[in-house]
């Protein structure tokens, strides 16, 4: 594992333990640290880290369609996590990539990789029990 890969798995397991502590300002703290270490690709990394493990060794094979209920209802937030997560389990970086830069671009960033975190506790917790 490179250095940077570990970094970015350490980054991600930091964000996991703020979430699973309740502590939002912790999750988006450490988010703002690796855009400060490693601009808005870090960033990134950690998120598509996160995706993949709310996904988890079940990752379906060939295309997945996001079957979501009420999606275009849905908050900002909410919408983006399920469209983000959707580009990991299609395994298709770029539109992972571009919903990343929307969020960015609308300034909704920090609120989206916050519902991230605790969307991937939330997933983890339903599996554990």
């Amino acid at each position: 594992m490179t250095d940077h890969a570990q970094q970015t798995l350490d980054d991600a397991t930091a964000v996991l333990r703020s979430a699973l502590a309740g502590d939002g300002d912790a999750v988006v703290g450490t988010f703002d640290a690796v855009v400060d270490r490693s601009g808005l690709a870090g960033a990134y990394g950690v998120a598509w880290c996160l995706a993949g493990t709310m996904l988890g060794d079940a990752r379906p094979a060939g295309a997945c369609a996001l079957d979501f209920p009420g999606i275009d209802q849905a908050a900002y937030d909410t919408r983006w996590v399920a469209r983000f997560v959707s580009a990991y389990a299609n395994d298709d970086g770029d539109t992972g990539e571009a919903l990343f830069g929307a969020a960015a671009a609308d300034g909704l960033l920090p609120d989206c990789l916050l519902t991230l975190a605790g969307s991937t506790v939330a997933t983890l917790r339903s599996r554990a029990g």
